[in-house]
């Protein structure tokens, strides 16, 4: 019996080195030196993470011009682990809306949100939302009845996540503000454009993000909460591993092209980098199109970057100007300091470039 269990260990300890040998090919590795990263001051960052008395950070991954550059994992946990990414999964919906576009299922961040959906489906369909447009929701800034924060909302996600199928819900939560005047976060925006692309596409925004996202940048393990009516919970209950977070900002990075395949358009993903909205410091200077977007003296220089936040401090930080992508895993859920510590994290990792 101990050979048997010794041979099914070993057997597997093979399969996850070959793996991970595998996955590594897929991007091209360089040393901070050759990044432009100073090695002392990421050795201590590296260092600082590892003996934090809190033991929920999980992993560590930094792209810089196309290569990658740290890869860490902490606490038991690898580069096959997926996790759930929390509201991080928001900005990924903005993502797959930007490829369903440039495919013609949707025309424009300018539709309305009453338009996208077909009335003999849905027939109990709020005629409001004739006045709410992708962009408003993009920029929570719909008007809805919907707010994290106030479960007496009637769009409030507590409503209505437990529910088989919450489409016709989630069509008649009624306006309660003028569109556009003021920055609201609730799920429902996020999950409303997953409705909309679910409808023109015709399969779940799970099955959609596989065949137009995920499997074009070989990611493979990940998954993604769709209910009983096969509805995908596009404002988060996506579990992904720190490395295919990562690449999804490259993707971004490259002006929505992969390889040789531009699967966003430039101009979309331009407007997803620059579009601002509303302040919400001090956590970030803005939002817009599902990101946060920020502006931080870095060794005496300004310095842009967009970010992806989940609970838990779930970042996907890209900064285009240099070529960079930061991907910070963690199960911190709850507690306020995960947070902190991904932002103190980032900080660390941008003054160290050289």
């Amino acid at each position: 019996m101990r050979k048997l269990l010794l041979l099914a260990f070993l057997c597997s300890t093979s399969f996850a080195n070959i793996q991970s040998q595998t996955n590594s090919q897929e991007l091209p590795t360089a040393t901070l030196e050759e990044a432009g990263l100073n090695s002392d001051s990421i050795d201590i960052l590296l260092e600082a993470v590892a003996t934090t008395p809190h033991r929920d950070f999980r992993g560590l991954v930094v792209i810089k011009d196309n290569h990658l550059v740290i890869e860490e994992y902490y606490n038991t946990f690898w580069r096959n682990t997926v996790h759930d990414i929390r509201s991080a999964g928001k900005s990924v919906t903005a993502l797959l809306l930007g490829i369903a576009i440039k495919e013609g299922l949707i025309e424009n961040l300018d539709q309305n949100v009453y338009d996208l959906f077909s009335k003999e489906k849905n027939p109990t369909i709020n005629e409001d939302y004739q006045k709410i447009t992708l962009r408003h929701l993009l920029d929570m800034s719909s008007g809805l009845d919907a707010d994290t924060d106030d479960p007496q909302t009637v769009g409030q996600a507590g409503n209505w996540m437990g529910l088989d199928d919450w489409k016709a819900y989630l069509l008649n939560v009624p306006l309660v503000a003028q569109p556009g005047q003021n920055w609201v976060y609730a799920d429902i925006h996020a999950v409303l454009i997953g409705l909309a692309i679910e409808e023109a596409a015709g399969m779940s925004l799970r099955d959609y993000a596989h065949k137009k996202l995920f499997g074009p940048l070989g990611i493979e393990q990940v998954y993604w909460y769709t209910n009983a009516a096969n509805q995908t919970g596009a404002a988060g209950n996506l579990y992904i591993t720190a490395l295919d977070f990562a690449k999804l900002g490259l993707l971004v990075v490259n002006e929505g092209k992969w390889g040789d395949t531009q699967l966003i358009e430039a101009s979309f993903i331009k407007e997803l980098i620059t579009h601002k909205n509303f302040d919400l410091s001090p956590m970030a200077d803005s939002y817009g199109m599902l990101w946060y977007k920020s502006t931080r003296t870095v060794n005496g220089k300004p310095l842009d970057y967009l970010f992806a936040s989940g609970n838990g401090g779930n970042h996907l930080v890209v900064v285009p100007a240099e070529n960079m992508v930061i991907a910070l895993t963690s199960s911190a859920y709850g507690p306020g300091y995960g947070q902190g510590r991904s932002y103190a994290i980032t900080r660390k990792i941008l003054e160290a470039l050289e």
